[in-house]
């Protein structure tokens, strides 16, 4: 009986579904093929349709079912009537099965604030780089990012293209096809599940960082880890992919670009795997509900050897960013 299950969990349980829906209505809008693309601050600031339904989707769906729990997302969007077919209302019973760390058992919903960014990476989408999307539902307790989820509505996007071409060509195989989507999800004291760890290349500094907001303050930061190599992409929630799956080693972005909204799941599954992120100061991100939204001195993370990076970011690059 869901009763029997700590808020927590019940929240993490129902968020996954949610998140899953979520990436349903992603993938949706690009096959219906109108974006509703809108222009909000500047030509990198965009909304699309597939902004303004999940966001609606998942506050929604989270209210009706937490109505006590404070729900900050992205979109600034006119109250209304949120059709039916958006509310998700169903949970994820695997998630229910494992045990809630038990420095949060006794959480009241009052007590949690959840961080909801509809569609990390938006840019991308309009621009067809559908790997770079996700969905970040994050959950915060006294100011801490404890608990995370990410879905991936295109992952295994370039698999699935790869099957598609091979029917066309009459060359498939007898087998299912690459299942589009995934959905990853954490809890500190838990771990983090959905994906297959792995660390970056042993004494390779490979970055990723922003592909749509760089600046000098950026290009000097990213400059004085001594790349080996340097990733461009898009969305928060893809750069944190990338440093759990062995992708990349670290995450600079020093700039006030950034949201609490960006960073909170992202942190929560970066850090219940032993991993680090903090802003360019190394300081630890607040996200209380009364907390200003701009990560205003930019984000620093790495899996491993955070260190090494933390001691390389140039003073000049500390003094032009404060928290």
């Amino acid at each position: 009986m869901a009763s029997s299950h700590t808020v927590l969990m019940r929240l993490v349980a129902s968020a996954y579904s949610i998140a899953q829906k979520a990436g349903t209505i992603v993938r949706c809008v690009i096959a219906e093929g109108d974006l509703g693309i809108v222009q909000k601050t500047s030509a990198t600031d965009l909304q699309t349709k597939a902004d303004r339904l999940v966001q609606m989707s998942i506050c929604s769906s989270l209210a009706r079912k937490f109505p006590k729990l404070t729900i900050i997302g992205e979109e600034d969007l006119p109250p209304g009537e949120v059709d039916q077919e958006l509310i998700e209302d169903g949970q994820w019973e695997e998630i229910l099965k494992q045990p809630c760390p038990s420095q949060y058992s006794a959480i009241k919903e009052e007590d949690l604030v959840v961080w909801v960014d509809p569609l990390d990476g938006t840019k991308e989408y309009t621009e067809g780089l559908l790997d770079n999307v996700t969905v970040l539902i994050g959950i915060a307790y006294e100011g801490k990012a404890i608990a995370g989820i990410i879905n991936q509505p295109y992952y295994n996007y370039q698999n699935n293209e790869k099957e598609k071409l091979r029917e066309q060509r009459k060359e498939a195989k007898a087998g299912p096809d690459a299942v589009l989507g995934r959905t990853i999800w954490g809890v500190l004291g838990l771990g983090a599940f959905g994906f297959q760890l792995k660390e970056a290349p042993a004494g390779k500094h490979i970055i990723t960082t922003t592909r749509s907001h760089s600046n000098k303050l950026v290009t000097d930061c990213v400059s004085a880890m001594n790349p080996d190599n340097v990733l461009r992409v898009g969305g928060a929630g893809n750069k944190i992919i990338q440093l759990i799956e062995g992708k990349a080693s670290a995450y600079v972005f020093a700039s006030p670009g950034c949201k609490k909204w960006d960073t909170c799941a992202p942190e929560v599954i970066l850090h219940a795997v032993g991993g680090k992120l903090t802003d360019i100061h190394g300081n630890a991100l607040q996200y209380n509900k009364e907390v200003k939204h701009m990560n205003s001195a930019g984000v620093l993370a790495a899996l491993r050897n955070y260190e090494y990076y933390a001691s390389r970011v140039p003073e000049s690059v500390k003094n032009a960013l404060t928290p």
